[in-house]
């Protein structure tokens, strides 16, 4: 299978839109892509390539304090401003297919619980969500709100810090992050980190099989607003694939897929909401 020139912008959008309604077990996953009319922005243009650096690595958390205070410092700055994304059209349309029966599950790329938010219910979140912080020793789950509140008591000095809002509650900012009071474990004194999954660190297998099981099942996958740059969910397009299982996408650019899929449109992820209202 091969991405196909499809024609006129109408055209295109008729074809997936019979793609989805033609189908009755319809695996959908989504990426930065759909989040990006919330207000949360994405890490990679049209090219594939990234935006700005990339994200804190699993090891350097884990292995230094250096790097746990940079990162907590800028999400105490962050996370308040990706708070406030509330779901989008794409996000309600999708929970409506959810409603109709047309979905056997969505898998999302995102940590934002907007999914969740829109009125899906049965969601996969791939690499986490960012509203829970987990101890990397005994595993208990603390709220992040209860983690933000530590942390503006701990670091008045972030008050007055100039920043500009990133990917993921994450701030762009120019600052000695040395000072910087992290968080740990109330029950153990662990290491504390967000409930995701960084870039260098793995999903879950239970996961991996829970989703891969879901492909086998679906009668047809629809990529949103994602570049499938990240093996993570790439993994499931190539699944699908060798299952005979067709895959079309909407997503602005280049994907690491577009060889496997049966055709794209290249067109925001708010399209959904035109087709499903058709």
């Amino acid at each position: 299978m091969h991405t196909q020139d499809i024609g006129s912008l109408d055209e295109a959008l008729e074809r997936l839109q019979r793609f989805i309604f033609m189908r009755k077990k319809l695996l959908v996953i989504t990426g930065a892509g759909i989040s990006t009319d919330s207000g949360i922005g994405d890490y990679r243009d049209q090219a594939g390539q990234w935006k700005r650096p990339q994200p804190v690595t699993h090891q350097d958390f884990m292995s230094q304090l250096s790097w746990r205070q940079r990162y907590w410092a800028r999400s105490q700055l962050g996370y308040p401003s990706f708070l406030r994304a509330k779901p989008n059209r794409a996000h309600r349309a999708l929970a409506r297919l959810e409603g109709q029966g047309k979905l056997c599950g969505l898998v999302t790329q995102n940590v934002d619980r907007l999914h969740q938010q829109a009125g899906h219910r049965a969601v996969v979140d791939l690499h986490g969500r960012l509203d829970q912080v987990i101890c990397t020793d005994c595993s208990a789950i603390v709220p992040r709100r209860d983690i933000q509140a530590w942390l503006e008591d701990k670091n008045p000095q972030l008050h007055e810090q100039s920043f500009q809002p990133a990917p993921d509650g994450d701030a762009d900012m120019e600052m000695d992050f040395s000072s910087i009071q992290v968080p740990h474990c109330d029950a153990c004194g662990g290491i504390l980190k967000p409930h995701v999954v960084f870039f260098g660190d793995s999903v879950e297998r239970r996961i991996v099989d829970h989703i891969s099981a879901k492909v086998e099942s679906a009668d047809g996958v629809l990529v949103v607003g994602s570049s499938l740059m990240v093996f993570s969910s790439f993994r499931f397009i190539r699944h699908a694939h060798a299952n005979n299982v067709p895959v079309a996408a909407l997503n602005q650019g280049v994907t690491r897929a577009d060889d496997l899929f049966t055709f794209k449109v290249a067109e925001p992820a708010d399209q959904l909401d035109t087709i499903i209202a058709r």
